[in-house]
């Protein structure tokens, strides 16, 4: 969770800081790669001159695998003709690279072709992360095997290597034997970049509980050698601080296996029925690979790469539309990034709210992609923080706050998008009503489309808005290239967005309402089927129950829609009853999660479909993540499956805790900044969309209480509640008709020293009373002594006598109405 807190001035010395971290994070760097050839030659485009492909087959394969792949920058270097085998980009013979390619690539799943094992190993990837080199090389590769032609594709089951539960190590609940073995190494050499100050993971945060926290996901207590602390260090070479790499990564391990020395290994109990085990980043089958409709996709992020400060564009589509990610952002467990408010960090450090940006130059992509087709689609897969912010740029391709192209933005419980196009203006919203409420703090698919003949629409969760576009629908030839991507504020950092981001993909068309239900369908972020094996308890060879399962953020997994399945074709169960499911995880059943405990279903022939099975549930559940993908082993146990039992006793339920008596609570709440406007607005008479006043609420507005408990009270509420009070009687005693209306025949026109004799104060004071203060409430102060106060202070602001300026008498009645419209008759409910 991210705290806000947002002062209204930023100190000079808080900026100083904000310069020096810049320079520190440039100085740290991102992810090491291998050293690429020759890359000081033309890496833009080649040029091929050779004979022409002998097939469609090879033309495809030249579009969508070689033109990208011939350049200086990628494998055009090495891999060449007359270059190391195999010559898959030879520049001489596009059917000899043809065959080539051939011998390293799977087309029926490409994430598992060679080619792109070798580049997830550090061959050669072209860019700072490894996992944005595999995602654009699998994206070329899949366009080759007809991914690009937005059908639905299916994944092939396959089985796991079968191993029994294990022994396995998990995390103690306390820092305590991190902070004694690993946290020294991490606080030693790790201090000038992964600090609060600097960038993500914090794993050398000055709070050892929070480096605990950051450096679990990365620590692998079976094998600590697997460690990805020691990886970065032993194969992507990121920084280390001895002269030889594989010292630093020794060090590092002998940490790691000191902390895992010290902890205790948890079994599996010998009496219950357990399927096979299974590791999910080790044996789970990826489910990435089909359902999404992506043919025209020119920008993807799927913020796969988990650390750094870069958020890569995967579409495969040149030049990649890169975001670097500033303030306080932060990497999302399962693919994503959480954005949030700016705040002050324990070391008095400012944090800037956070934001993901692309450089203008090239951002250029999508004014030419998008230009030239006159539509698009931009789809999202956000949970917004709350639904209380306003005007929050969710995501933005503009050049201020008041210039743009497009943007997604977020109002209160409405998604809104302002376009810029021949026939509209770019600062007019369009967006879903306020009283359908379609906007949710949770997580939503969200597609925005444009096309000259619909206008814009809105499809939320894959159901159209209904919200029809007044504008009628124009051209996008006006258009400015200069303008930067931005996801989760505004380019001049004014307008942030609090929340997460999964998913975000520009389409160069846009989606038939058909294509966006099944991507909405297909749902986000990193999916996998697991396998967990059964055949050892019932009658039926390579007999499975899976489950589709993604970690669903940093700190949990789900589990859903299990089904029974057996890769045999020509078999199938036969009255085999399944009761009592439950999942298992470093060798315990979790107390809490087991959406299944009560199954009770029979497989059999009547149900079971080969190639598909049999579904088991509809249900879904989330499992709390205790050591990470990379570590953690789930198996299923079964209080019967088939002949085997297990005779479960359900545990006494504990005694019902004491009730604890709790303090006194108030009868006496604060109003809420919703309920402030309302009221001084309904007060005054003055109308809450005014310019002046509109501007000073939103200024204030987050200055202004959120809850209704007194005990939450602060002086700078107070301070926001008197601008407010102050504007909206500036405009009250500034406009004559209003002023008239509530101050009846008092002279305005008079000096000060002659305006509030007896007659002319009453004129003033009594209608604040009868219009702002309460009758007979219990706490009030009696309206004597507030119009001793009110006398008091028009006393001084006439001390001036008959040198008071001519303006003074309407800012006397300005400064008496705020001083009442300021006070707990306004706050207090």
């Amino acid at each position: 969770m991210m705290t806000t807190h947002r002062p209204s001035i930023i100190p000079l010395r808080s900026i100083l800081a904000l310069i020096a971290a810049a320079f520190l994070l440039s100085a740290c760097g991102g992810e090491s790669t291998e050293s690429l050839p020759n890359t000081s030659a033309s890496a833009s485009s080649v040029n091929y001159t050779g004979p022409a492909p002998e097939n469609d087959d090879v033309q495809a394969f030249k579009l969508a695998v070689w033109d990208n792949l011939a350049t200086q920058d990628k494998c055009g270097a090495c891999h060449n003709a007359g270059g190391q085998s195999p010559t898959f980009v030879n520049e001489q013979d596009i059917n000899i690279a043809y065959a080539q390619a051939r011998t390293v690539v799977n087309l029926d799943a490409p994430s598992q072709s060679e080619m792109v094992s070798k580049v997830a190993g550090g061959h050669n990837c072209w860019t700072s992360s490894t996992a944005a080199c595999v995602d654009i090389l699998t994206t070329y590769l899949t366009n080759w095997a007809g991914g690009a032609a937005g059908s639905v594709k299916t994944v092939e089951l396959r089985a796991p290597a079968e191993k029994d539960p294990g022994a396995t190590l998990t995390f103690p609940a306390s820092s305590g034997d991190f902070e004694s073995t690993v946290y020294p190494v991490l606080r030693t050499y790790c201090i000038d970049c992964h600090t609060e100050n600097g960038q993500t993971p914090y794993i050398a945060s000055s709070s050892g509980a929070t480096s605990y926290e950051q450096a679990q996901s990365r620590i692998n207590l079976e094998t600590p050698s697997a460690s990805r602390l020691v990886q970065r260090l032993r194969t992507d070479f990121h920084n280390c601080w001895d002269n030889d790499c594989d010292l630093s990564a020794d060090t590092m391990q002998m940490a790691i296996e000191d902390f895992a020395n010290l902890q205790s290994p948890q079994t599996v109990d010998a009496d219950l029925v357990v399927s096979k085990a299974l590791n999910l980043a080790e044996d789970g089958l990826l489910a990435n690979s089909g359902g999404r409709y992506e043919n025209n996709i020119i920008a993807l992020y799927e913020f796969k790469a988990g650390e750094g400060q870069t958020a890569f564009d995967t579409s495969g589509v040149s030049p990649a539309l890169d975001l670097t990610l500033s303030g306080n952002t932060e990497w999302v467990g399962g693919w994503g990034i959480a954005l949030g408010g700016a705040y002050q960090n324990e070391q008095n450090f400012m944090v800037p709210a956070g934001k993901a940006q692309g450089s203008t130059a090239s951002s250029q992509k999508l004014h030419t992609f998008l230009t030239a087709s006159g539509e698009y689609s931009l789809e999202a897969w956000v949970a917004p923080g709350n639904i209380t912010q306003e005007d929050a740029r969710i995501v933005t391709y503009s050049g201020s706050a008041t210039t743009r192209n497009v943007t997604l933005s977020q109002s209160l419980q409405r998604y809104e998008v302002l376009h810029r196009s021949t026939s509209s203006d770019e600062n007019t919203p369009f967006g879903t009503q306020d009283a359908d409420m379609l906007l949710q703090a949770t997580l939503q698919h969200v597609v925005v489309n444009y096309s000259p003949g619909t206008g814009r629409q809105i499809f939320i969760n894959g159901e159209p808005s209904g919200d029809v576009d007044p504008d009628s629908a124009g051209l996008l030839s006006e258009w400015d290239d200069s303008f930067a991507l931005v996801m989760g504020n505004e380019t001049d950092g004014n307008s942030p967005w609090e929340g997460t981001i999964r998913m975000v993909a520009f389409h160069n068309r846009a989606l038939t309402p058909e294509q966006i239900q099944t991507n909405f369908e297909v749902g986000v972020g990193q999916k996998f089927y697991m396998l967990f094996g059964v055949s050892h308890l019932i009658n039926v060879p390579e007999s499975y129950i899976v489950f589709e399962v993604s970690q669903f953020d940093s700190y949990s997994y789900r589990f859903t829609s299990p089904f029974f399945i057996s890769l045999d074709n020509t078999v199938e169960p036969s009255n085999i009853r399944l009761a009592g499911m439950r999942l298992g995880v470093n060798g315990k059943e979790p107390a809490v999660g087991q959406a299944w405990a009560n199954l009770d279903v029979t497989l059999n022939a009547d149900d079971y479909e080969p190639g598909t099975g049999q579904p088991l549930s509809p249900l879904g559940t989330i499992i709390a993540l205790e050591e990470g993908p990379e570590t953690d082993e789930f198996f299923l146990t079964f209080d019967q499956l088939g002949s085997e039992t297990y005779a479960r006793s359900e545990p006494a339920l504990p005694p019902a805790a004491t009730p604890v008596d709790l303090p006194a609570s108030s009868d006496i709440g604060l109003k809420t900044f919703d309920e402030i406007n309302d009221t001084m607005a309904s007060l005054t008479g003055v109308d809450k969309t005014q310019t002046d006043v509109y501007n000073t609420y939103v200024t204030v507005k987050q200055q202004l209480p959120t809850v209704e408990t007194i005990e939450g009270f602060l002086s700078s509420h107070q301070m926001a509640i008197t601008q407010m009070a102050i504007q909206y009687c500036d405009v009250l005693a500034s406009n004559v008709a209003l002023r008239t209306a509530f101050f009846p025949g008092f002279n305005f026109s008079k000096s000060a020293d002659t305006a509030f004799d007896a007659t002319g104060r009453s004129q003033v004071i009594d209608p604040l009373l009868d219009r702002f203060v309460g009758e007979n409430l219990a706490t009030q102060p009696a309206d004597a002594d507030i119009e001793t106060e009110l006398n008091s202070l028009i006393d001084n602001l006439t001390s001036c006598g008959g040198s008071c300026d001519a303006g003074r008498t309407e800012t006397i009645v300005k400064a008496s109405c705020a001083a009442v419209l300021g006070s707990a008759t306004t706050l207090v409910q």
